[in-house]
């Protein structure tokens, strides 16, 4: 005889009851997705944050290294840079050193008989002799001479005659005045070998080179000796490292 189960289908158990469904399982399910979505995207950003300060901290130890070496290298530069600022002001004042014994040598030479010189004045920067009388600007070493002349004929041929000077650019008449006219005195001694005509003249040499003010290109005494003495150190701690 078979044995026939007389419970209801719904009161059953075991596994030949119907399965029951409804909302509440979807719900679950889903929360349970939506928290380990929300653990997993935590711990990935975690992850990043942590390699971003990781890599912040390598690089700031980089970035203090760089600094302490480029620190210790210093030396070598302020040494370099002492060096070649010295160089260049030797070599301006070198260059800067007018010949002004060959410009009286050759003075001397084009004066004529009937000019005489009473005074001689130079100038190396040029300074003194800015804007002075018929002269714009001097911007080279100049030479001003005071003296006496037979007349402005006189005159006029010393200015030619200057201009043969080698590097003279301009010549320039300060004042030319003669005394015999107007009842001026010639007690001066323009009264001397007839000379008539008292002059003031100006030479420039434009294009000759003009030193270097005072304190300029100039390097304080204790720059170069602490770069020196900073980069033999240096040199002495990687030989010995």
């Amino acid at each position: 005889m078979r044995p026939v189960n007389l419970i209801p289908p719904e009161d059953r158990r075991g596994d030949q009851a119907p399965l029951r469904t409804g909302p509440l399982v979807y719900i679950v399910i889903g929360a349970l997705v939506a928290v380990l979505a929300g653990v997993t995207m935590l711990v990935l950003t975690g992850n990043q944050i942590s390699a971003s300060k990781d890599e912040l901290a390598k690089l700031k130890r980089e970035d203090a290294v760089a600094s302490v070496r480029a620190a210790r290298l210093s030396a070598y530069t302020q040494f370099q840079a002492a060096s070649e600022q010295r160089v260049a002001t030797v070599q301006s004042l070198a260059d800067s050193r007018f010949d002004w014994e060959r410009v009286l040598r050759e003075l001397s030479l084009v004066l004529p008989s009937d000019v005489s010189l009473s005074e001689l004045n130079a100038s190396s920067s040029g300074a003194e002799g800015e804007g002075g009388g018929s002269l714009g600007g001097i911007t080279g070493p100049s030479l001003e001479m005071t003296g006496c002349a037979a007349g402005q004929n006189g005159v006029a041929g010393f200015v030619l005659a200057l201009k043969d000077i080698d590097g003279v650019t301009r010549v320039g008449v300060q004042s030319s005045e003669d005394m015999s006219e107007g009842g001026k005195s010639n007690s001066s001694e323009c009264a001397v070998g007839g000379a008539t005509t008292q002059f003031v003249l100006v030479v420039a040499f434009d294009a000759a080179p003009v030193p270097p003010a005072e304190g300029e290109g100039e390097v304080a005494p204790e720059a170069a000796p602490e770069a020196a003495q900073a980069a033999s150190s240096e040199t002495s701690e990687s030989s010995g490292g």
